[in-house]
């Protein structure tokens, strides 16, 4: 049954009538007569989004501010779970009730602005206490990260099936290409200025204007989503008990196939993934290299992303969204041979170039591929199957980096440049595209 609470329905968009289109034509018309209003909104979404988290960026910025707070290689290893695990990790245990709800939108809005948008502005006190209180800084930003990550992945099964409401499925990999490039267009602007706020102000205020900056855009771009038109299906998927739901999850687990490969291959992406977060890190104690020159790190990682991105969501809905992932793989490796070489400072321009390269496959092609194995309706849940796997692994894998980072950052570089080799042998060897396993299925002759 609806929930009967009143707070409860109005954030569920509950309180208020809402058109639905039965399965087929035509919401399959409703979904492509508002295309190009959800992608104009979305992009404009994306972009501010985008802007204010390159002066969030886990990568650069948060290990550059942690550095100044303590020497511990653990707390950035600390930072770098979330970034990696954070968003995935809930996805699986709020899938359930994001299935049960009628409409997406309202959980994004009204849910989002408490669980993602808002915790944010927990690293602005954080950077003006930096200097009186270091400690509390650090718990700070730790705690407001987690907050903003764990919220984040708690909606994102709503997103996910937002998504796959509002755009066709020939055309996701362009929204998520082309609006996520847009996004770090902007996020590149949100690099060249964090530079300069860092250049020009002395330390913390450099930090409590870039990350006052960063949560005010994050929080502006949600104005963009609540203009997004979603098409509701009149039918939602049978309801489940908690038991049979889990039940069922098993039952998928079990059947393996297809599917179980393409989990096993981004299970193997997400541990190549360990060094991530430490190449900044790299840069700092092997040459000195300057906080400008970490903010160009950003700016360099933002532009291999948007131009991966723009191409490889290109691709995808041309070829499919596994390419987009075995090329991901393949400049994450590269990415990882460079800095395990390391001769100089200059190699981490193009490393990171290379890692945007990848990060962009991911995020156009990731989550758009579990989609495609997904039957109507159990997006939600194969999404949050998929994304709850690599959250776990993304709470194991940055410990291991940190583990292998005290010993030697080159061993672990050459570790994550052989993991990403063998997510790439798995894709290209094992998984079969869904999108093409389909058309084959409907041009063969009945028996």
């Amino acid at each position: 049954m609806p929930p009967s609470h009143p707070l409860l329905r109005r954030l569920l968009g509950l309180d208020r009538p809402y058109p639905t289109f039965e399965e087929g034509e035509a919401l399959e018309r409703e979904v492509r007569r508002n295309y190009r209003w959800n992608l104009a909104v979305s992009v404009g979404e994306v972009g501010f989004f985008f802007f204010g988290m390159s002066f969030i960026a886990s990568t650069t910025i948060l290990p550059l501010f942690i550095s100044k707070l303590t020497t511990s290689t653990l707390a950035v290893g600390l930072v770098a779970l979330l970034a990696q695990g954070g968003w995935y990790l809930p996805q699986l245990f709020t899938a359930h009730a994001t299935e049960r709800a009628p409409r997406m939108l309202p959980i994004m809005v009204n849910v989002g602005l408490f669980a993602e948008r808002l915790p944010l502005f927990a690293l602005v006190v954080a950077a003006s206490l930096a200097v009186r209180a270091p400690a509390v800084a650090l718990i700070l930003t730790v705690t407001g990260f987690a907050w903003f990550s764990l919220g984040g992945g708690a909606i994102a099964p709503a997103w996910q099936q937002l998504v796959a409401r509002c755009f066709p499925v020939d055309r996701r990999g362009f929204f998520m290409g082309f609006g996520s490039s847009i996004g770090t267009g902007f996020g590149v602007l949100g690099a060249a200025a964090s530079v300069a706020l860092l250049a020009a102000l002395p330390y913390p205020t450099s930090f409590v204007a870039i990350f006052a900056l960063g949560a005010l855009s994050v929080l502006l771009s949600l104005a963009f989503m609540t203009r997004m038109r979603e098409p509701v299906p009149a039918q939602l998927p049978p309801r489940q008990t908690s038991r049979q739901y889990w039940s069922g999850i098993g039952d998928i687990l079990r059947q393996g196939g297809n599917f179980g490969w393409h989990l096993a291959g981004r299970v193997t992406l997400g541990f190549g993934a360990l060094g991530s977060g430490f190449v900044t890190l790299s840069a700092i104690r092997t040459w000195g290299v300057s906080d400008a020159t970490v903010g160009g790190y950003t700016g360099a990682m933002l532009v291999g992303s948007a131009v991966g991105m723009l191409i490889l969501g290109a691709l995808a809905d041309r070829r499919g969204h596994k390419l987009s992932l075995e090329i991901a793989a393949l400049c994450y490796a590269a990415a990882f041979a460079l800095t395990a070489w390391s001769p100089g400072p200059g190699v981490y321009l193009p490393a990171f170039v290379l890692i945007g390269l990848g990060l962009g496959g991911q995020i156009t092609s990731g989550i758009m591929l579990t989609l495609e194995f997904a039957p109507p309706g159990r997006q939600p849940t194969y999404a949050g199957l998929v994304n709850t796997t690599l959250g776990i692994v993304g709470v194991t894998a940055p410990l291991l980096g940190a583990w292998l980072a005290e010993r030697s950052f080159g061993l672990l570089f050459l570790v994550g440049a052989g993991l990403n080799l063998a997510a790439f042998a798995v894709f290209l060897v094992r998984v079969r595209d869904p999108r093409h396993l389909a058309a084959t299925a409907q041009e063969r002759p009945p028996l």
